[in-house]
């Protein structure tokens, strides 16, 4: 498997990966109207505009020439955050074909990898409350919940936590703060 910088040649690719897991992972937890309102064409838009931008970036698991999977990462958005000190994780998106195939475990430690060497200490994610899927797999790579909920309207209020972990240093051993 090849991780590797996003391009604008794969905006169309990144969009079905986007739209497909979510229509997976939030089937009869969000309505049908709004999975159906989510769209490859609305979201090549966006992904057109952050690929031009300089505050993110996203990867591509590739493999046989197809996308299997992609991550973007940048600085925390978070007000509570110091920016300077903390990265994170916007997201993480695997094709669900590939769910539970270790795509998801490659992406997320080149993302940690990509915010360690940019100099962050920590990194957070947030995840939403019923996706037991996600929050096992961000658990199993030792993201802990911090205690900050936000409320997301996807046609219905969603409750996100958020999850903080301490990144490597640059000497290989892990920052101990919590």
């Amino acid at each position: 498997m090849n991780i590797r910088l996003a391009t604008v040649e794969d905006v169309p690719v990144l969009a079905k990966v986007h739209v497909d897991a979510w229509r997976a992972a939030y089937r009869g937890v969000v309505s049908d109207s709004f999975l159906n309102g989510f769209t490859c064409a609305k979201r090549e838009t966006t992904f057109r505009e952050m690929l031009k931008s300089d505050s993110q970036a996203t990867c591509v698991a590739e493999e046989r020439g197809g996308i299997l999977g992609f991550f973007t990462v940048g600085a925390c958005r978070d007000s509570d955050a110091d920016a300077d000190l903390t990265g994170e994780i916007w997201g993480i998106y695997i094709a669900p074909l590939h769910w539970r195939k270790g795509v998801g475990t490659h992406l997320a430690a080149k993302a940690q990898q990509m915010l360690t060497s940019t100099g962050y200490e920590e990194a957070t994610l947030w995840v939403s409350e019923g996706n037991r899927r996600a929050r096992e797999f961000c658990e199993a790579l030792g993201f802990r919940p911090d205690g900050v909920c936000k409320q997301l309207d996807f046609g219905v209020l969603l409750t996100a936590v958020r999850y903080r972990k301490a990144l490597a240093s640059e000497e290989g051993g892990a920052d101990d703060r919590s």
